[in-house]
């Protein structure tokens, strides 16, 4: 898939959940000026292994990469008309310093490691959080989060550093 959206189905069938990387038009901005208001400072990864938001991927040796700053919410907020008053925040994220492909194949990116589910309202709140520790409880732990109807986007996170993965929406 060459966008920046998979589809995921959750059981049951019905519901559909999109997992979404940081879009095209997003990284071209922050490649020229970040969230933070920083220029990039691309480079080449020697070793690989960097989770590329751009793409939901880990980066491979010799790939150019930027890390930049990114508010994932604040984005979303101005999308949708709210105003995310103090849990708009901002971190660090890896993306390609030049276009690439996006996303492919379907299924959630970067499952191998303890992460953690926050749950947002339609105005921006955090509504909770779960934590999520095998690749086997992603699913249900989606599932639990859209069963409540009052859930408008979660945010996958990092444990141990608490950056921003990708944010998963209702299809």
């Amino acid at each position: 898939m060459t966008t920046a959206t998979l589809r995921v189905r959750a059981v049951p069938p019905q519901v559909v959940l999109r997992v979404r990387a940081v879009p095209p038009q997003v990284v071209r901005e922050l490649l020229v000026r970040d969230d933070a208001g920083r220029p990039a400072a691309p480079s080449v990864d020697d070793e690989g292994g960097a989770p590329l938001r751009c793409c939901l991927r880990r980066s491979g040796p010799g790939e150019r990469i930027a890390l930049v700053t990114y508010a994932p919410l604040r984005r979303w907020a101005a999308e949708t008309g709210v105003d995310p008053g103090a849990y708009d925040e901002q971190g660090p994220v890896f993306l390609h310093a030049e276009e690439c492909a996006g996303p492919e194949g379907d299924g959630l990116p970067f499952t191998s490691a303890h992460r953690v589910l926050r749950r947002y309202s339609a105005d921006g709140r955090i509504l909770g959080g779960r934590l999520v520790q095998a690749p086997a409880d992603f699913a249900p732990a989606l599932r639990e989060a859209y069963a409540d109807p009052a859930v408008a986007l979660v945010h996958v996170r990092a444990v141990e550093y608490g950056c921003f993965l990708y944010e998963v929406r209702r299809g």
